[in-house]
This record gives C-alpha cells, sequence and structure tokens, in this order.
C-alpha cells in the first residue's frame, strides 16, 4: 500500500470515504512520523491519542453509513497559538507554560466538527512574534531542508508558524493550522515548500486564539499545496458571534470552485517590489511565475503601490502597540507563571513574573509598542502609522481597479541559516518586507512553491487578492501550482 503519510488532505478525505484504507492507518503512520521527527522539535506537546480517538470516531461514521465531514479521517497539526480545551496551550512562552484551557478555540472546534483530528500542537515563534521560529521559549524549529552544497547548516523553518511549515514540508502531518499577522503563514510556507493562505480579515474567528495584534491577526491553512488549503480553509472559516470582528458571511464551496483557467483575468505586477537587495533567484522565480501566468490565460499589466515602502514602518509601529495592550494580561494573578520573590508586592510580582516569562523579542515589542502608546508620543508614531494604513489599503484599492490579483514574491530570500540574524532585529523584519502590505490592508494572500534556487532551496510565489476574493487567490495559485510542478521535498536526515 501507498505510504499514506505521502498523501495530502485531499487524497486522505477521499481515501477514508472510499474505503481504501481506515483513519485509523492514517493517524498511526502520522504518529510514528511525529514520534521519530524529535530532532526537528515541530511540536511542544504531541497528542496521539486524540488524532487515534477522532479517526476511530471517522471510522464509525462511515461504518453506519454517515457523513464524514470535510476534513474526515484527516490528523492535522495545531499550531500552538489556539486554546485547546484539556492541552496545553502555550504560545510558545514560558509565562503560559502549563496553562491548559478549559475552553476550544472557534477554529479548533470546527475542525474537530469537519471530522479533523489533532496530532499535537505546534512550535511557533513566542506569542507569534518572529520570522523564524528562534524566539520559541521550547527551542528552535529545525527546518527538514539542508542546502544542496555541502553545508548542513540548520536553516530557518520561517515564523511565526514554523512548527506548521517544517511539520508539513516533513510529512509529519497532511496540514496544519498557522496565524498570519505580518506574513506568518506565507513567509514559512515559501521557505519549506509548501502552501499557505492568509484569508481576509475576519474569514476565520480569533476567539480561542491567544492574541498578538488584533487588527491584524488571521488564521489560516497551511498544507501541500492549493486545493488541500482550499479544502481545510472552508472547514475553519465561517461568522462567529464571539468575534466582533467576524465577517458574517457565507463560506463559498472553494474546492469545488477550484479553476486554473485565468482567461479573462488581470494580473498586477506592483513595480515598488523589485527592491534593492533581493535574491537573484527570487526575482527569477517572480519571472516565471509571470510568464506561468500568461500560460494560463491572464494578461499581466503594470501596477503600482507607492506607499509601499512605508508598510514595515508602520507595521511596526501598530502591531507592537496592540501587542503591548494584548499582553498586558499576563500578570502572574490569574493563570500561567507566577514568580513572587520573598515580601514583594503586587508591582514586584507583576515585573518579577513579566521578567521571567517573556522572551527577549517579545520584551523588544512589548516596550516599542508601549513607547509608541505613550502620551507625548502617540500622535507622532501611532496615529501616522495608522494613517500609512490608511493609505496604504487605498493603494491596494487603485490596484484592483486595474486588475484581478497581484503577483509578488513571498520573501525576499530563501531560508536562511540558523542563528545568521538573530543578532540584527531590524535584517530580521525585512524577512516581512513582502508580506506585511497584504496583512495592514486585510486582504487574502497565498504563498505556493514555484521552485528551487541554487542551493536547492524552496522559494515562493505571492497572489494577493481583493477583500473577500480567495477564490481568485486561489485559482491563480492552483495556475502557478499546475506549471510550476513542484514536486520536491526534503531527504529524510533526522
Amino acid at each position: 500500500m501507498t505510504d499514506l503519510t505521502e498523501l495530502g488532505v485531499a487524497a486522505i478525505r477521499d481515501g477514508v470515504a472510499a474505503g481504501d484504507f481506515t483513519a485509523v492507518e492514517v493517524a498511526e503512520g502520522f504518529n510514528a512520523n511525529v514520534a521519530a521527527a524529535a530532532a526537528l522539535n515541530t511540536f511542544i506537546v504531541t497528542t496521539p491519542e486524540k488524532a487515534l480517538d477522532a479517526a476511530r470516531a471517522t471510522d464509525a461514521r462511515r461504518a453506519a453509513g454517515q457523513p464524514l465531514g470535510k476534513m474526515g479521517g484527516v490528523p492535522i497539526g495545531m499550531k500552538d497559538l489556539f486554546a485547546t480545551r484539556g492541552v496545553q496551550t502555550t504560545a510558545a512562552s514560558h509565562i503560559l507554560e502549563g496553562f491548559t484551557p478549559e475552553y476550544e478555540s472557534t477554529v479548533s472546534q470546527k475542525l474537530w466538527n469537519a471530522g479533523a483530528g489533532m496530532l499535537g500542537k505546534l512550535n511557533l515563534d513566542q506569542f507569534a512574534m518572529g520570522s523564524s521560529n528562534e524566539t520559541s521559549y521550547f527551542g528552535n524549529v529545525i527546518s527538514p531542508w539542508r542546502r544542496n552544497d555541502g553545508g548542513n547548516a540548520p536553516l530557518a523553518p520561517g515564523g511565526s508558524s514554523g512548527g506548521s511549515s517544517a511539520a508539513v514540508a516533513a510529512r509529519l502531518a497532511p496540514a496544519a493550522t498557522g496565524t498570519d499577522t505580518g506574513g506568518s503563514i506565507r513567509q514559512p510556507a515559501a521557505f519549506t515548500g509548501i502552501s499557505g493562505i492568509k484569508p481576509t480579515y475576519g474569514r476565520c474567528s480569533r476567539w480561542g486564539i491567544v492574541a498578538f495584534a488584533s487588527s491584524l491577526d488571521q488564521a489560516g491553512p497551511m498544507a501541500r499545496d492549493v486545493r488541500d488549503c482550499a479544502i481545510m480553509l472552508e472547514a475553519m472559516a465561517g461568522f462567529d458571534p464571539k468575534d466582533a470582528t467576524s465577517l458574517d458571511m457565507p463560506v463559498p464551496d472553494w474546492e469545488a470552485a477550484l479553476s486554473g483557467d485565468l482567461r479573462g483575468k488581470k494580473v498586477g505586477i506592483p513595480r515598488e517590489y523589485r527592491m534593492d537587495g533581493t535574491d537573484a533567484d527570487v526575482l527569477a522565480s517572480w519571472d516565471a511565475g509571470i510568464a506561468w501566468l500568461k500560460d494560463a490565460g491572464a494578461e499581466v499589466v503594470d501596477v503600482s503601490l507607492p506607499h509601499t515602502k512605508y508598510a514595515l514602518p508602520a507595521y511596526y509601529i501598530i502591531a507592537p502597540a496592540e501587542a503591548s495592550s494584548n499582553l498586558a494580561r499576563y500578570d502572574g494573578v490569574r493563570y500561567g507563571l507566577r514568580d513572587l520573590p520573598d515580601g514583594a508586592g503586587l508591582q514586584d510580582m507583576y515585573a518579577a513574573t513579566r521578567a521571567a516569562g517573556f522572551g527577549a523579542e517579545v520584551k523588544r515589542r512589548i516596550m516599542i509598542g508601549t513607547y509608541v502608546l505613550s502620551a507625548g508620543f502617540y500622535d507622532a508614531y501611532y496615529t501616522q502609522a495608522q494613517k500609512v494604513r490608511t493609505l496604504i489599503a487605498q493603494d491596494f484599492a487603485n490596484a484592483f481597479t486595474l486588475c484581478d490579483v497581484i503577483l509578488a514574491p513571498t520573501a525576499p530570500t530563501a531560508a536562511f541559516g540558523l542563528g545568521d540574524m538573530v543578532s540584527d532585529p531590524l535584517a530580521m523584519y525585512l524577512n516581512d518586507v513582502f508580506a506585511v502590505p497584504a496583512s495592514l490592508a486585510g486582504l487574502p494572500a497565498m504563498s505556493v512553491p514555484a521552485g528551487l534556487n541554487k542551493q536547492g532551496l524552496p522559494l515562493g510565489l505571492q497572489i494577493i487578492g481583493k477583500a473577500f476574493d480567495e477564490q481568485g487567490v486561489l485559482n491563480a495559485g492552483l495556475a502557478i501550482e499546475a506549471r510550476a510542478q513542484f514536486s520536491a521535498k526534503p531527504d529524510k536526515w533526522w
């Protein structure tokens, strides 16, 4: 029989429904892969029994002739930012170590209702703050990929959803949840040769997801290909009255409407994205992507997003400002870590708990955020950044009068070595330069694999769509996928 861990979401769902294999066999295969891959450090907590329990329930439903659900029989990895009832949820931070929620996030509950099972809680950058998965209290995630030039230096899987990207690429899970605040689904997907989509802001409920920046955070799927992302996104999306920002709109049948035929569509190429310092292989893959979309029938047009150069500075004011507000709840009083020195008062406990519980990058962003919200600087920084955000959204609105989707690189380079950028936060932040604008505008955006660079590492192409037009993004992604014919996977060394 085919190695079931080589199958994606659609193949597993359809195979279980047809009786070609059981959901329990699938869960056992992925549980074994997870157990054998400790060297990658992708999981903070593994839950093999939960995967098996869900699989047994799916097999029982099939035996009884009942519907199996959109994700019936598919075990997945859950980013450890989603609250899971009875299973530790930490956001990869010491301050939440040992926290076991009594409730389930809306997105994870929707996935369980759709028939999915949980293989475990995936590692990430602490509180989703990072682009390399090096800020986790539980240690770095190591990409399953290696350079082909003889160097076997460990590589970053991207961030913050680095555990998710590495697990899918290494065949530890057919799919995983991610969250994207400024590129945290798309950049890790590009680094590890998988697909991932950030839907329109509000498509997926944020209830039960540990908050970083509430006006930016959005959940989305990460999987092997575009179809699998469409299937999983359907299961994740939908209105939630518990989330005030949730879109009260029906969830389209994205999978059924998938089409790589782009005749009559226009693809915009933003001239401002041809930035100095972008890797030559990345630019070459972008040119290839333009040719593929033309081959799919699309007309390519030049568009301008003139405020692009201000997107990153605006993001690194707005996101830390919201983080400093959101993370104030971690005080050692109600849950999580409590550091209470002898004879300490309440303020001393707050200070000691936060000093011990938050990592360096989280502290840096809290301090930036607190500074830009302070009395003398609020108008100079935060108010200005919000004005820039409005201009960036207007740039996209103007561009979409000329085109249906926009094509750009996902990241300026392929995966870099662990440790290469830790000492230079600004260089690390530049990794998000192509991803942040769509996040600020709340638009759907997807990364799909485009090929390998000269060192044998994956490169991703990004498709950005109009608000609520996930279908257009998925269809353009499918057109690229069909022509890129990306089938590379990392050689197993772990």
